[in-house]
């Protein structure tokens, strides 16, 4: 009998990626490992699904412990064939990342990263996303190595309640422990830098700045500014239980 956890790896940056690849090394020793990973970086595309065109996978890796493969899709079409087309079994954790870019605060919503988390947390299983904040390709990860190990095991030993998964962001630099706290509130200012080509078409380039408006230290972007690694507990479920009898009240006898 197979006592090892089997382990289910993505991301959304690409297969072959720094981050992916320092996480599959720290989990192959853990279980047995699939990875179902973008072929190519799919930053972005939060819960994004791939409809109306097929979908291309192809093995990287298969042996006897691990197998790894590369999709030609978003990070939820990677859980998805992972969970329906490749393992055998449902998986005991997903574990996705590591992101090179915060995916604190609003960026959670956009983050393909943790829409893999929040597809395997919707099947019921234990999922952790991490993520550096830097958004360069080639940053150092060796300071949150040991974190990631450190949560990992935790998670592995104890697992997570049911419905609940992890979002984990990194500060740049040395990290001075663990804040368990709330997404922050904040917003962008987009900005569109034009241009135009050639042929006389206009193209434009999506950038901005983050603000945050939340004072409170543990909200995720502050503790990572803080120098903390953040961890918060995400649901799937965006029910705005406070405020359901205010609109029942309000809508349901109109």
């Amino acid at each position: 009998m197979n006592t090892r956890p089997l382990i289910f790896v993505t991301n959304d940056d690409g297969y072959q990626t720094k981050g992916i690849r320092l996480l599959i090394d720290i989990l192959r020793p853990l279980g047995d490992v699939v990875v179902v990973a973008p072929k190519v970086e799919m930053s972005g595309k939060s819960h994004s699904i791939t409809t109306g065109l097929p979908l291309k996978l192809q093995t990287i890796y298969k042996g006897e412990h691990y197998e790894e493969y590369a999709l030609e899709g978003t990070p939820v079409d990677c859980v998805k064939m992972g969970f329906d087309n490749v393992l055998k079994r449902r998986p005991d954790f997903l574990f996705a990342g590591i992101n090179m870019g915060a995916n604190t605060s609003i960026n959670t919503i956009y983050s393909g990263t943790m829409a893999a988390v929040m597809e395997g947390c919707a099947e019921h299983v234990a999922s952790v996303g991490f993520s550096l904040c830097d958004n360069d390709k080639n940053a150092s990860l060796v300071e949150c190595e040991p974190f990631v190990r450190k949560i990992v095991d935790e998670v592995l030993r104890n697992g997570l309640d049911d419905s609940v998964c992890l979002n984990v962001n990194f500060p740049c630099g040395e990290i001075k422990g663990i804040k368990v706290g709330h997404q922050a509130e904040g917003y962008w200012t987009e900005e569109f830098d034009k241009s135009i080509e050639e042929d006389g078409h206009t193209i434009f380039w999506l950038g901005g700045e983050y603000h945050c408006t939340d004072k409170n230290p543990d909200a995720d972007w502050n503790a990572v500014n803080d120098g903390y690694a953040a961890i918060v507990p995400m649901q799937v479920d965006f029910t705005a239980w406070k405020f359901l009898d205010k609109t029942k009240k309000r809508f349901e006898n109109i």
